[in-house]
């Protein structure tokens, strides 16, 4: 008899293309299961945080809800969390977009606009640079493209948290992460080969983490 599936909860803050992650995780060898219910969200060892728009929605969202406590209390019992697009931004000690917003500060920095000059927001295919040695990573080709679309991204973040970076009007933090906590600024479920390849690393990570240690930190 074949292992079960990987396990994956998608949390649903109110925005996002779920289906389009669920069906991407699907494909990768999960059992992808989307939920606004917070114990659900505590209760998993696996958590996706995807998001598109603007930042204080789903922030606002996930403090109402009790999302976010239940996403901390799950974080705190070893959990392992992938955040995408805005939901990486919400990863961070908060946003300036549309005046400034507190995050849920996993990941130290702070969410900027990019720089005038270049068509903004930042939508389509980019390349990532100076990437990390890092398990999230692995298997990728030398500096793969990905798609992005967004107009804001994380700015001050630390050499060490800063896993992969790309370009647009500045250099910037595509992905980022410290111990059980990881994100991109790019939709891996968009990205073809490359996105599955990071989506299928991280599935892999936090099964290998149940125990609560992140021995890829």
């Amino acid at each position: 008899m074949s292992d079960p599936p990987y396990r994956a909860t998608v949390i649903d803050a109110g925005v996002g293309n779920l289906a389009n992650l669920a069906r991407a995780l699907a494909a990768v060898g999960a059992e992808a299961e989307v939920t606004e219910d917070p114990r659900r969200v505590e209760a998993a060892r696996c958590l996706l945080l995807p998001g598109v728009g603007a930042f204080a929605p789903p922030r606002e969202r996930l403090a109402a809800s009790g999302l976010e406590e239940a996403l901390r209390a799950a974080l705190d019992r070893g959990a392992a969390l992938l955040g995408v697009c805005v939901g990486y931004q919400l990863l961070f000690e908060g946003s300036e977009e549309f005046g400034d917003t507190p995050g849920l500060g996993l990941l130290p920095g702070w969410v900027t606009a990019l720089p005038e000059g270049l068509p903004r927001p930042h939508i389509g295919w980019n390349r990532l640079h100076d990437m990390a040695d890092h398990p999230l990573l692995a298997g990728l080709p030398a500096e793969p493209h990905v798609y992005f679309v967004h107009g804001f991204a994380p700015d001050g973040v630390p050499g060490e948290a800063v896993l992969a970076r790309a370009t647009h009007g500045r250099a910037f933090p595509a992905v980022a992460g410290r111990g059980r906590v990881l994100g991109t600024q790019f939709h891996p479920e968009k990205s073809g080969a490359a996105g599955l390849r990071i989506l299928g690393n991280f599935l892999a990570l936090a099964h290998d983490g149940e125990s609560g240690e992140a021995p890829w930190s």
